[in-house]
């Protein structure tokens, strides 16, 4: 089991979510960075599916009570065993009663801790992720929780893995045209050709930006219609709203575009005060 000593901001239970639920009113939700925990999961065998820890701004420290294997991805923050500096993107083994902290990184949003066997909360339809904006699943991480961690896989498969590169400072966001996009008098030229900066009001639910004014139609209004993750609404402030994972399953106002699927998880990494692009294509 793994024994939380700080959780830091705000510390969630995260796999890849519950999809198929949208009919319901319930939506996909899962890590925000994906691609972030799938690469944790592989380092320490288990199935690219396990629930592991997303940890926002850093802050989280444990203590584990026998020896287990995790490992540290995401935004590329400073990691410490027992205060000894240890590796980012790497396989660490800790012995009972060892802690980890997980610092918080000068880019980037999300870090996550990948454990081998898994985070073993209760699952709620399918999936152990914690949807914030629909309160289901496991309530966000506090001090003093006793985590559960699933029984190991029987063996350590054999898997090319490279991590390379270094962290984009430039955050470009490719998009296709949306449901609406003709609704809109060069409303793409507009979004693909401004610089946007993330504001404050910025969560797993939606980014909120900045930037060039996206003119919207008049007297044109919209039944509630399904959202997917990297709708980008504009709403009557005419400022792009850009929906995250645990987005409304539908909402009201015209869909300009719609990120495209390789670039989400570049959303769940980008932090207040960053900028960011569009670029049609």
């Amino acid at each position: 089991m793994i024994r939380v000593l700080d959780p830091g901001v705000l510390t969630l239970v995260q796999d890849l979510g519950r999809p198929g639920w949208a009919h319901i009113g319930v939506g996909r939700s899962g890590a925000a960075d994906a691609g972030s925990l799938r690469l944790g999961n592989r380092l320490v065998a288990n199935d690219t599916g396990a629930a592991g820890l997303e940890v926002l701004l850093g802050g989280l420290r444990f203590q584990v009570t026998v020896p287990t294997t995790v490992a540290v991805t995401g935004a590329p923050g400073p990691v410490w065993v027992d205060g000894t500096p240890v590796a980012h993107n790497a396989v660490l083994e800790l012995a009972a009663g060892a802690e980890l902290r997980v610092g918080t990184s000068p880019v980037g949003l999300r870090s996550y801790v990948a454990v081998r066997g898994g985070i073993d909360v209760p699952s709620v339809l399918g999936s152990r992720s914690t949807d914030q904006l629909a309160g289901i699943g496991p309530e966000p991480v506090g001090a003093g929780d006793v985590l559960p961690v699933g029984p190991a896989p029987d063996e350590w498969p054999v898997v090319d893995l490279a991590v390379t590169g270094g962290w984009p400072t430039d955050v470009v966001l490719p998009v296709l045209p949306g449901p609406q996009a003709d609704w809109f008098d060069h409303g793409l030229v507009v979004l693909s050709s401004g610089d946007y900066v993330v504001t404050p009001a910025t969560n797993r639910v939606a980014l909120r930006l900045d930037g060039s004014a996206v003119a919207r139609p008049e007297h044109r209004e919209l039944p509630s219609a399904g959202l997917v993750p990297g709708a980008v609404q504009i709403p009557p402030d005419a400022q792009p709203v850009v929906f995250g994972v645990d987005h409304p399953v539908t909402g009201g106002y015209p869909v300009l575009a719609v990120v495209r699927r390789r670039a989400l998880d570049s959303l769940g990494q980008v932090r207040p005060g960053d900028r960011v692009r569009f670029v049609l294509g």
